[in-house]
């Protein structure tokens, strides 16, 4: 605990509650996730770069989305390993607190706005399937996706950097497994003002993104029902848009989950199980809705193995 009027130039990361053979169990399990996560979000970058079948918008977009997934679990995984191996607190300190917060907060941007660039995509594909080669050209997917990183990354370096000036009197214990912003700000004493700010900030990036993509949707189905009345031509349609859909349904649904308030005295437990959704759960499954649900990416996965196998026998 830090003295009054004292700011912290170190943080100690509460982690997981619980004993030492819990640990080391939650250590086997997120080291499984995380291995599994980087294995599948690869494999569908290198499938998606090679494999011409998947050069479309839709499987460019699919590949930056996956490299966002790689990088944001890699951003938080990792410290939180380490800290299950280490007795007690985790120590970390100020400038690796920053930059962990920035580089986790800038990725979460850039892969809101992503999934709000490929809702407009699909909404192309459904809506306009004659003009949808000369809107999503290759060009405009360059810019779509350039857009969304820079983005995401020039969007949060003034709320971070602004952050990090307020001063931490309260305590230097982090109850979480990484530097959360939310636990942060309760242990500033400064105004509350710029910690209402900062949160409407965050729900302007969530919000913003989230309306394109509930707009697009709306026209999609409206589309389907009216213009492919078909049973087979609606289910194709709704097909390419299931795993998109899916991971739109998680991801918002998670980060909306932080904003619900419950009681003070669970809201430590809450948040703690809300990031490991964000940061574990969610990019641990996204790879199997992007295979399972799309039959070019599972044939393509199949000629790969064949591939391989050939090469090996040979």
């Amino acid at each position: 605990m830090l003295m009054n009027y004292s700011s912290a130039t170190e943080f100690y990361l509460l982690g997981f509650p619980g004993s030492e053979e819990l640990h080391h169990i939650l250590f086997a399990i997120f080291f499984f996730f995380y291995l599994v996560t980087l294995m599948g979000n690869t494999v569908i970058i290198m499938i998606v770069c090679v494999d011409r079948r998947l050069q479309s918008p839709m499987y460019f977009f699919l590949g930056h989305l996956s490299a966002l997934e790689i990088l944001v679990t890699t951003i938080i995984v990792p410290v939180m390993l380490w800290g299950l191996l280490l007795p007690g607190m985790q120590t970390i300190s100020l400038s690796a607190c920053v930059v962990q917060l920035f580089l986790y907060l800038a990725v979460g941007t850039t892969e809101f706005a992503l999934l709000g660039a490929m809702a407009v995509d699909r909404y192309v594909a459904v809506c306009n399937p004659l003009r949808y080669n000369i809107i999503m050209n290759r060009h405009t997917c360059n810019f779509v996706v350039l857009v969304s990183w820079v983005f995401g990354f020039l969007f949060q370096i003034w709320p971070v950097y602004v952050m990090f000036q307020l001063t931490y009197c309260k305590s230097n214990v982090v109850n979480n497994f990484f530097c959360d912003r939310g636990q942060l700000l309760k242990l500033s004493c400064n105004n509350t003002l710029f910690t209402e700010f900062i949160l409407l900030m965050a729900v302007f990036v969530l919000f913003g993104s989230l309306i394109p993509t509930i707009v697009s949707y709306a026209y999609i189905i409206s589309t389907i029902l009216k213009k492919i009345p078909s049973s087979s031509g609606g289910r194709k349609s709704f097909s390419t848009c299931a795993s998109h859909f899916t991971c739109v349904v998680i991801g918002y649904s998670s980060c909306l989950f932080l904003y619900v308030k419950p009681k003070q005295t669970q809201a430590a437990d809450y948040n703690r199980v809300v990031s490991l959704m964000v940061s574990v759960v969610t990019p641990f499954l996204k790879p199997f809705f992007f295979t399972l649900r799309n039959d070019k990416v599972i044939e393509a996965l199949w000629d790969g193995v064949k591939r391989c196998c050939q090469l090996f026998r040979n």
